[in-house]
């Protein structure tokens, strides 16, 4: 252990009760001597990604929640309605840590040659409990950022790129030429206009506001639709007759959004087809969610014929799926583009103590679309 690191740090913790009730709160940890082949990593930027928030809030009700505690130490509150309480049973009353990824330098590191290497340098890695001052990590898990690369830019380098190549790499995979992408505009959506742009892959994009549309047109993108237009309907069904798209990625998830692009698709086929069907098309249409922006049930307008599915896609199952040649592949694009098409930007940084204050909690558990806070767990309250 290198001599002037401390004994302890602080790490963010989420527990649920098994009376029903959240706390986050700040504990002090012992910061890890690093294994043979490990490397303990002084985090200094951590994303809050919509798939953190399951874990951290774990659907408790924050418009209720109370802080105490001090400035430097706050302890939120809240209640979480007794009926979720059965699908948390598994974390019941054990201090969670939180933070799927995160980038920082390396400031210590077992005796391999490869921990060796990477002393002194700035690396991102998505090993969870990022929301903490120091990680300990095998070095394999670790990317080693580019020359002159921040942890604050390589902060998001796991999450959003990794999903964003996941979904091209999905639609080659199941034989599909074309995408469709809901809550467009947000950091993961900006990626996959840059990566479609690149690929030569046609791609709709689907967003709910008119600077939304700007923001997306500004980057390239062709197919910008706004699903609060009246003329909504109408423009999906041109952009998937231009782009013949039988593939969608759905954030939002709950709503009827998945059953209007499937109807749309339907009525794209059926507009070549050459005679009729009762069955109706039989061009296979395909809708993965992927988020849950919208937590309402999920609603089937069934005008789509008898070729279609909706089913769930995470990026960990598409990765235990995908291989390690193809993880390595996707792994390098990314390094290599981390300053152009896998950029990110942030709306707000926040310490770890800024994590709990309510003006934070209030704003992020919106996940509302171009919003995005950047956490720096070594920074001053």
């Amino acid at each position: 252990m290198t001599a002037d690191l401390p004994d302890t740090a602080l790490e963010l913790r989420s527990l649920v009760t098994s009376d029903g009730t959240l706390e986050l709160s700040l504990r002090d940890v012992a910061v890890p001597t690093p294994n043979h082949n490990e490397v303990l990593v002084r985090v200094e930027a951590s994303p809050i990604n919509p798939s953190d928030l399951g874990l951290l809030i774990a659907s408790a009700d924050l418009t209720k929640a109370t802080v105490a505690g001090t400035p430097e130490r706050p302890v939120v509150t809240a209640p979480v309605a007794k009926e979720t309480l059965p699908g948390l049973a598994a974390r019941l009353d054990q201090s969670l840590p939180v933070g799927n990824e995160g980038a920082g330098t390396v400031v210590a590191a077992g005796s391999s040659d490869a921990a060796q290497a990477l002393l002194g340098k700035t690396v991102a890695i998505a090993g969870g409990a990022m929301y903490s001052q120091y990680r300990a990590v095998d070095a394999s898990a670790c990317l080693v950022l580019p020359e002159g690369a921040t942890a604050r830019d390589g902060a998001s380098s796991f999450v959003n790129p990794m999903t964003a190549l996941g979904m091209t790499e999905t639609m080659r995979r199941e034989g599909h030429s074309a995408l469709v992408h809901t809550a467009a505009a947000s950091n993961l959506g900006q990626m996959l206009v840059k990566i479609c742009l690149k690929d030569g892959i046609p791609l709709v994009n689907i967003v709910r506001k008119p600077e939304q549309e700007e923001l997306l047109r500004s980057l390239g993108a062709t197919h910008v639709l706004n699903s609060t237009a009246p003329s909504f309907e109408a423009d999906l069904l041109e952009a998937l007759k231009e782009t013949s798209a039988t593939l969608a990625f759905d954030a939002t998830g709950g709503g009827t959004l998945a059953s209007q692009i499937l109807n749309g698709m339907e009525k794209a086929a059926n507009a070549t087809a050459t005679e009729y069907s009762r069955y109706g098309s039989s061009t296979h249409k395909q809708v993965y969610i992927y988020g849950s922006l919208d937590t309402g049930p999920t609603v089937l307008d069934r005008k789509f014929g008898m070729a279609w599915g909706v089913g769930g896609w995470l990026l960990t199952y598409f990765l235990q799926s995908a291989g390690a040649e193809t993880f390595g592949r996707l792994r390098a694009r990314v390094a290599a583009e981390l300053m152009t098409t896998f950029a990110s930007s942030y709306t707000r940084e926040v310490s770890l103590a800024g994590m709990l204050a309510p003006d934070a909690f209030t704003a992020y558990v919106r996940r509302a679309t171009g919003e995005k806070f950047l956490v720096t767990p070594n920074a001053l309250p």
